[in-house]
C-alpha cells in the first residue's frame, strides 16, 4: 500500500521549491531525458522517470510517460528511497533541492518482479544529485540574488518562483518564504503615481504573466520605512516556440532621480511664487506648498527674522489638508533650543532622521515637542537656514511622516530652495531700504530747497537793490554786495534745479508737450551759447537746415540742449571744437554733442547721471560744477521716452548721445 503524506505534499515552502525547480531543470548540464535514460541503463531497467510533484499533480520532467503519480508522491512523502519487488516493480528516491526540500522523484520501473539492492538505491540517489536544482542553480541563484536591481519571476500560472534580495529588502521579506509571502506583502505596499493602491492582479508581474509588457513607476510604502520610488519593467518569458513559460519583472530604485526631477518642477514653482509676490510672507504659501508636494512631506514652515529685533516669527506655514497638523505645529522657536532654534543660532542645517530617537534631542523641551509630533504621526525633521551671505534671515523647516535617513541630494536640493528664498528676502529688504532712502533724500532736498528758496529770493533782491549805483555805497562795499548777489543767484539756481528734479521724479511736475521743431530748439540754444564759446576760444560746429518735427516739451528740451552745450564748452580746451549733429534715424531723433576735452573715465560714465556726482578727473583738476546738469537732462529725456548715453570721443573727449521718439508714447 502506497503511503502518501498530504501535509508534506502541501507544504508551502516545498511548493515554492518545486516552482523554482521547474525553471532550473531545463538548464541542467545533463538534460532531464538524458538523466532518466542514464538511470535506466545503470540499473538495467527498461524504464526510468524524473518527476516533479506539484500542488496540482505530478509533472514528467524526463523519461517516458505517462508519469506514475503514486510512486512519485510516495517517494516525496517518505523523503527516502521506496521500492516494490512484486510486479510491476520499482525503485524510487526523492529529488531534493539545495535546502533539502523534496521536489520530485527519480524512479526506475520494471514490469517484472525484481529485488532492489541497497547498491541500486545508492546509485539512484547519487544520480539525483545531477537533478538537484540547488546543485546546478546555486550559482545562478546567487547571481540573481546579488544583482543591484530587484528581480521577480513567476511561472505560467502566475505563481511567484523568484524574489531576489533587493526586492526582499525593499518590502521586508524573509529569504526562506519570500515567494510565498510576496503577493500578500506587495498588495499593501505598491501604489501608483496617483497614490492609489495597486491590486495584486494589476501588479507588473501579474500583468506580464497574462502576456503584457509593462513599464511604469510605482511608489513603495512599508510601515516604519521611508517611501521609495521604483521603475518596474515586466515582460512574459517565452520558449523557442513562443509559448509563455512565465514572466519576469525588474525593479530599479529611482527615488533620487525622481526627486531631482520633481525638485526642478519645485524650483520653477518656487520661482513663480516669488516672482508674483510682493513680500516673502505673500510668497510663503506657494513656496511651502511646492516643497511639501515635492518631498511628499505633510508640513513645512518658513520662519523669518525681524530686521530690527532679529527675533524669528512665522513667515508662512503649509500643512497637508485633512491632517490637523495646524493644531500641532504651534511651536515658537527659542534661539539655541529645538530644531528650528538651533539652526537659527548656528546657521547650520539639522537633519533628524527619526524624532523617536531621543539621542538627537538635547533638552526636555525638545523631547516634549517630539512627543507632540509623534502623536500627530510626524517622524522626521529637516531644517535649513535661509541666509544672505553670513547673515541668517530665517529658517526653512520641513516635517516628514516616516523615518528618513540622511540623503545628501535631498539636503542639497532643499538648501538650494532656501538659498533662493534668502536672495529674494535680501533683495526685497534692499529694495525697501532703497525706497526709504530715496524718499528720505527727496523729502530732505524738497524741504531744504523750499526752506532756502524764500530767503534766497529775498537776499538776491536785497543785494540787487544795494548794488544799485544810487545806493551810495563805496567801491569796496559794492564789490561785497556784488559777491553776495552772485553767490546767492548761483545757490538759487541749485535750489531751482533740485526742486525741478524732485518734481519731475515724483510726477508732481508734468511735461507740457506740443508739436515742436527740435532743429529750431538746437539752433536757438547754439545762438545763445556762442558768446560763451567765443569767450572760451571754442568753436561750435553744426550744419542742419531742414527741420526735425516731433512732440515734446520745448522748454524742457531747451534745458537739456543748453546743459549739454555748457558742459562741452566748459571742458573743451581753447582752440577746441564742439561738434553737434542732429539726425532722424528709424523713427528716432538723435542728438549728438561731442567735445575734445578731458573726457570721463569709462568706469564712471554711468554714475555721472547721479545727483551731485562729478567725475574724479574733474574734481582733481578743480573745475567748478554742481553735478546736477546731467541728472536733470536724464530725468527730462526719460519723461520723453528717450535715452541718454555717455561715451568716449577718441583720441580724447566725451560724446553724449540722446535718442528721442519723434511720436509721443501711446
Amino acid at each position: 500500500m502506497v503511503m502518501v503524506d498530504e501535509t508534506v505534499l502541501a507544504d508551502p515552502d516545498r511548493l515554492g521549491a518545486v516552482r523554482t525547480a521547474k525553471h532550473a531543470l531545463p538548464a541542467l548540464p545533463l538534460a532531464p531525458d538524458a538523466l532518466a535514460r542514464l538511470a535506466a541503463r545503470l540499473l538495467e531497467a527498461p524504464e526510468a522517470q524524473l518527476t516533479l510533484v506539484d500542488r496540482e499533480g505530478v509533472l514528467l520532467a524526463g523519461g517516458q510517460g505517462p508519469p506514475d503519480a503514486d510512486i512519485a508522491r510516495w517517494a516525496v512523502s517518505a523523503g527516502e528511497a521506496v521500492q516494490r519487488a512484486d510486479p510491476p516493480s520499482f525503485l524510487a528516491v526523492p529529488v531534493l533541492d539545495g535546502a533539502g526540500l523534496p521536489v520530485g522523484a527519480l524512479a526506475v520501473l520494471d514490469p517484472a518482479a525484481r529485488r532492489w539492492t541497497g547498491e541500486n538505491a545508492r546509485i539512484l540517489t547519487e544520480l539525483t544529485a545531477l537533478a538537484s536544482p540547488g546543485a546546478s542553480a546555486s550559482f545562478l541563484a546567487s547571481l540573481i540574488d546579488n544583482l543591484p536591481v530587484g528581480v521577480i519571476a513567476c511561472d505560467a500560472d502566475g505563481d511567484i518562483a523568484v524574489v531576489n534580495r533587493p526586492v526582499r529588502e525593499l518590502i521586508g521579506l524573509p529569504a526562506d518564504a519570500a515567494p510565498r509571502l510576496y503577493p500578500t506583502r506587495a498588495t499593501g505596499a505598491l501604489f501608483d503615481a496617483g497614490g492609489r493602491a495597486v491590486p495584486w492582479r494589476e501588479s507588473p508581474i501579474q500583468r506580464a504573466a497574462r502576456g503584457e509588457r509593462v513599464d511604469t513607476d510605482l511608489v513603495v510604502r512599508v510601515a516604519g520605512r521611508r517611501e521609495r520610488i521604483i521603475t518596474a519593467t515586466a515582460q512574459p518569458i517565452l520558449d523557442d516556440d513562443g509559448r509563455r513559460l512565465g514572466a519576469v519583472a525588474v525593479a530599479r530604485e529611482v527615488t533620487a532621480l525622481r526627486r531631482a526631477e520633481r525638485f526642478r518642477d519645485c524650483h520653477r514653482a518656487v520661482e513663480e511664487a516669488l516672482n508674483v509676490a510682493g513680500s516673502a510672507a505673500e510668497a510663503a504659501p506657494g513656496v511651502l506648498a511646492a516643497l511639501g508636494t515635492t518631498l511628499g512631506w505633510p508640513a513645512a514652515e518658513l520662519w523669518l527674522a525681524d530686521e530690527d529685533s532679529g527675533e524669528l516669527s512665522v513667515g508662512g506655514r503649509w500643512c497637508a489638508p485633512g491632517r490637523g497638523l495646524e493644531e500641532v505645529l504651534t511651536f515658537t522657536p527659542i534661539k539655541g533650543s529645538g530644531i528650528t532654534g538651533r539652526v537659527w543660532a548656528t546657521g547650520r542645517p539639522i537633519w533628524v532622521p527619526d524624532i523617536a530617537d531621543s539621542a538627537s534631542l538635547r533638552t526636555p523641551l525638545e523631547r516634549r515637542r517630539a512627543a507632540a509630533c509623534l502623536r500627530a504621526g510626524l517622524r522626521t525633521v529637516l531644517a535649513v537656514p535661509v541666509r544672505d551671505a553670513d547673515t541668517v534671515l530665517g529658517v526653512l523647516t520641513c516635517y516628514g511622516d516616516a523615518p528618513e535617513p540622511h540623503e545628501d541630494l535631498l539636503a542639497l536640493l532643499l538648501d538650494g530652495v532656501a538659498a533662493r528664498i534668502g536672495v529674494y528676502v535680501a533683495l526685497r529688504r534692499a529694495e525697501a531700504l532703497a525706497r526709504q532712502l530715496s524718499r528720505a533724500k527727496d523729502d530732505f532736498i524738497a524741504l531744504v530747497s523750499h526752506e532756502m528758496r524764500t530767503p534766497l529770493t529775498s537776499i538776491v533782491a536785497s543785494a540787487s537793490m544795494l548794488g544799485d549805483e544810487q545806493s551810495g555805497l563805496d567801491e569796496e562795499s559794492r564789490a561785497m554786495v556784488d559777491a553776495v548777489h552772485r553767490n546767492a543767484t548761483s545757490l538759487r539756481a541749485v535750489v531751482d534745479t533740485l526742486l525741478d528734479l524732485a518734481g519731475l521724479d515724483s510726477g508732481h511736475v508734468a511735461l507740457r508737450t506740443e508739436e515742436v521743431d527740435l532743429a529750431q530748439i538746437v539752433d536757438a540754444a547754439l545762438t545763445a551759447a556762442r558768446p560763451h564759446a567765443v569767450a572760451n576760444g571754442v568753436r561750435l560746429r553744426h550744419e542742419r537746415d531742414e527741420p526735425l518735427p516731433m512732440v515734446g516739451d520745448p522748454h524742457r528740451l531747451r534745458q537739456v540742449v543748453d546743459d549739454l552745450l555748457a558742459n562741452a564748452i566748459k571742458y573743451s580746451p581753447r582752440g577746441g571744437d564742439v561738434e553737434i549733429e542732429l539726425v532722424e534715424r528709424a523713427g528716432m531723433a538723435e542728438l549728438t554733442v561731442a567735445d575734445h576735452g578731458i573726457g570721463t573715465p569709462a568706469e564712471e560714465r554711468d554714475r555721472v547721471f547721479d545727483r551731485f556726482y562729478r567725475a574724479s578727473n574733474v574734481r582733481h583738476q578743480g573745475i567748478a560744477g554742481k553735478g546736477l546738469g546731467l541728472s536733470l537732462a536724464r530725468a527730462i529725456v526719460d519723461l520723453h521716452g528717450g535715452t541718454i548715453r555717455l561715451s568716449g570721443h577718441p583720441p580724447h573727449g566725451t560724446t553724449v548721445l540722446i535718442r528721442l521718439p519723434i511720436s509721443p508714447r501711446p
